[in-house]
């Protein structure tokens, strides 16, 4: 039972923040900067991707 009350918890928690989360600018046709966290993103792709390769390459 506790574990299903954390678990909505968190639910809960990512929900709100994730909606707050999409607030729009003022300006419409306003650049979106390119901030720190698109570089971790796709930083992280790279390495899922890397780890992928070389284990299919070790599979064959």
């Amino acid at each position: 039972m506790m574990k299903l009350k954390r678990y909505t918890l968190t639910l809960a928690l990512l929900t709100f923040f994730a909606v707050t989360a999409m607030a729009q600018p003022e300006d419409p046709d306003a650049p979106t900067p390119f901030g720190f966290v698109e570089i971790l993103v796709a930083a992280g792709a790279l390495y899922g991707g890397k780890k992928v390769y070389k284990a299919t390459r070790k599979q064959e």
